[in-house]
């Protein structure tokens, strides 16, 4: 891959995805104003916006707004393009994804889609939060979980919580994502639930079933993949994968088991490492490889155990997810200074030896915001 040079250290596209999203970017009204109409750039104001620009080979990487005194900033070169700086310094130029209507729509029963689902890349159309996580309302949310720490918050401030979307809700945004915003695949997500088999994953299967009735699963171009929490009883999946679900996810988020207490006290006190591992296999075996995944939050844990899990998951044909510690919101464990670089590099070059290792591959086509599985899995490809 090509190189670029932030003070005279050499990083490659990879690097700059991990510094821009732990690091976070000055976002200057003017380029908002410039490349807003033609592009998917919503006012660093918004809280509703899920912004990413494109990197050189066009990887997505999240937009998050921090001010003025980030390193990185966005500015418009000779040429009239966007380009990414590093201290004032010109790195490379960048681009946006084409402008949508997608934030405009409501369904005819008045819901807004911007309160239920953003576009992630290129093609991802995601449902973070369809519904309050009943930890975050216990006061125990994951410490990295912005959706519940908002929640606990929220609640904490005696303000209501925002409504829940029906699934013919999430139908209708789904149908104009395909037909109108170039959406290929789908990812559904709600709060945790103490027991998933009663009510995470009915839920989601609801879902999947509106969908198919106003969209027809089979015209969905990619793939349907659905977050929950680790049932009890592990044979609750199967309704998911007959409902249409084409993979399953449930979110290890950290191996170490100290720090798995601290940052996700009700995962840990809920549900329970032993109560995943059970869910996890068993999915693995009925289902087959690579229609399971677990997400790690990676930059949370010391390497040697990050990648313990990574191994764990990879080997049981479970597809260990890269996601990437946004560290801007809430300290996790009192801290929010992130890795330095050769974590990341060294994790990514283990992610993607386990990737082709045991044959596996991350769900999507182009990539998201915050996960890096896509992008390891297509420079696995670009280098033979």
């Amino acid at each position: 891959m090509k190189s670029f040079h932030l003070d005279g250290q050499a990083v490659d596209v990879l690097d700059l995805k991990t510094l821009l999203i732990t690091r976070g970017i000055n976002v200057p009204e003017e380029i908002t104003r410039q490349f807003g109409r033609t592009h998917r750039l919503a006012p660093t104001s918004d809280p509703f916006a899920c912004n990413c620009l494109l990197l050189p080979g066009g990887i997505p990487a999240h937009l998050f707004h921090v001010g003025p005194g980030a390193d990185f900033s966005l500015a418009v070169n000779s040429a009239g393009r966007p380009c990414l700086t590093w201290r004032g310094e010109p790195v490379a130029e960048v681009d946006f994804p084409p402008a949508t209507r997608f934030y405009e729509q409501q369904t005819p029963g008045g819901f807004p889609f911007r309160m239920m689902a953003v576009l992630q890349g290129l093609d991802v159309v995601s449902f973070p939060y369809l519904w309050p996580c009943q930890f975050a309302l216990g006061g125990q949310p994951c410490h990295f979980c912005y959706q519940g720490n908002m929640t606990l918050a929220m609640k904490q401030a005696g303000h209501p919580l925002p409504p829940i979307a029906s699934p013919d809700d999430v139908a209708e945004a789904v149908q104009y994502g395909v037909r109108e915003c170039g959406v290929r695949d789908v990812q559904l997500t709600g709060g945790s639930e103490v027991d998933a088999a009663r009510g995470e994953i009915p839920l989601a299967a609801d879902i999947l079933a509106a969908i198919d009735r106003r969209v027809g699963l089979d015209n969905i171009p990619g793939e349907i993949y659905v977050y929950t929490s680790a049932p009890k009883d592990p044979a609750a999946v199967d309704a998911l994968f007959a409902a249409g679900a084409d993979r399953v996810a449930y979110d290890l988020n950290v191996w170490d088991e100290a720090i798995f207490e601290q940052a996700c006290p009700g995962i840990f006190r809920h549900v329970g490492r032993e109560q995943q591992r059970r869910a996890l296999e068993y999915a693995a075996r009925r289902h087959g490889p690579n229609k399971t995944c677990s997400a790690f939050v990676v930059g949370l844990e010391p390497l040697k155990s990050l990648l313990a899990g990574a191994e764990y998951a990879a080997e049981r044909g479970i597809v260990p997810l890269f996601s990437i510690w946004l560290p801007h919101h809430r300290p996790v464990r009192g801290s929010t200074t992130p890795p330095g670089l050769d974590y990341y590099r060294r994790a990514r070059r283990a992610f993607a030896d386990l990737f082709a290792r045991y044959k596996l591959e991350p769900p999507g086509a182009s990539g998201l915001n915050v996960c890096m599985c896509r992008d390891l899995s297509l420079q696995r490809q670009s280098v033979g």
